[in-house]
């Protein structure tokens, strides 16, 4: 070990180089697939959840170094910002790490109709079918997170159901973390009653129904649509009857009148 002490990056000393962007940074998505986030009940934080088909999108690269696996989910008719729906699994092959980002957090849109972990399960499946015997460093977890009790839960359940083990360094439950653990450990499932993937026979055959359910609900409204007139013209029947016997009634009534007062 050297005994000349450490100097300051000045103007003749070299600063520390910065590292090498990640490759790849224009890769967008190749393979995709439908998803269906199914109907379910109106959540007090979150609002509507109606029937939904949104894309799934893939896309990965591999180098001697490094493996890139690229997620994505598109919204028909719907923009989202840039870090939304959107997860990077990056596989360090010198170091034997993976690493997911972004590193903030997963952020996706829209909320509690089960994209995080469906995201998180493919990336997960993904890396175990190769390199299971990597690790995942462990990584402090942002605070803001922690700001509200339920926002917290809801990340801390979201992590340890994939086999993530949380622990907190303080008592106020806001200084979290994430240990190290080994890719072949994590879990991936996802909520299944909440989104399912489709395939193409799948998404025809939906549609093929879809449309059976059209005519038929046509057949039903011509059917009604007939009765209806029926009705209307029967009820415009009883009435002129209606009428006529009312004008019947009072002409009756008023001769009985006048023979009675008459005589």
């Amino acid at each position: 070990m050297s005994d000349t002490p450490s100097q300051p990056a000045g103007p003749e000393t070299a600063a520390t180089p910065e590292a090498p962007p990640l490759p790849w940074a224009d890769v967008q998505p190749e393979h995709f697939r439908m998803l269906r986030l199914a109907p379910l009940q109106t959540d007090r934080s979150t609002g509507a959840r109606p029937l939904r088909f949104v894309q799934f999108g893939s896309a990965e690269r591999h180098s001697k170094e490094l493996s890139l696996l690229r997620l994505s989910l598109s919204l028909p008719g719907q923009r989202v910002r840039s870090e939304q729906n959107h997860l990077d699994v990056w596989v360090d092959h010198t170091t034997r790490r993976v690493r997911i980002s972004p590193e903030r957090g997963l952020q996706v849109e829209p909320l509690n109709r089960g994209i995080g972990r469906f995201l998180l399960a493919q990336a997960v499946l993904w890396a175990q079918k190769r390199w299971s015997q990597y690790r995942i460093a462990g990584t402090d977890l942002p605070s803001r997170d922690a700001l509200n009790e339920d926002s917290r839960l809801r990340r801390d359940h979201f992590l340890r159901v994939h086999g993530f083990d949380v622990v907190y360094a303080d008592a106020q439950y806001l200084k979290a973390r994430i240990e190290d653990v080994l890719v072949g450990e994590l879990l991936d499932s996802w909520n299944a009653e909440k989104l399912q993937i489709l395939d193409i026979l799948e998404a025809a055959h939906m549609l093929q129904q879809a449309e059976q359910n059209l005519l038929e609900q046509d057949v039903k409204l011509r059917e009604k649509d007939e009765k209806l007139s029926r009705y209307q013209r029967e009820e415009t029947g009883l009435r002129f009857t209606i009428t006529c016997l009312v004008a019947f009634t009072v002409f009756q009534a008023g001769l009985l009148i006048w023979i009675a007062t008459h005589r």
